[in-house]
């Protein structure tokens, strides 16, 4: 997995590229967790982002908690493969995917 971040003034662009599993989640995890603080706009744009296991999810989830007190979440560029996958969770209700 690779991340490429583009800061913003205080919107943070987060490009995740490969593969976010048990393995790359927690350092996704650690990048957000290290990179949000003063962000009021997070932008996960999944463009090249392969596959996504129960463990990417619960940091997808655990960033649109922390996002929904100082700000907003939104997931761009996401492919049919993880649409079925949040789809199936019930994370289309909770995420703002565009």
């Amino acid at each position: 997995m690779e991340i490429i971040k583009n800061l913003e003034g205080n919107t943070l662009t987060l490009a995740v590229e490969g593969r976010l599993d048990t393995t790359t989640a927690p350092s996704f995890e650690s990048e957000i967790t290290s990179s949000i603080d003063g962000i009021t706009s997070l932008i996960l744009d999944f463009k090249n982002l392969q596959y996504v296991s129960s463990a990417g999810l619960r940091v997808i989830l655990s960033a649109q908690k922390t996002m929904n007190k100082q700000g907003e979440m939104k997931i761009v560029n996401v492919n049919e493969e993880i649409m079925s996958v949040f789809e199936i969770t019930g994370f289309t209700d909770i995420l703002t995917i565009e």
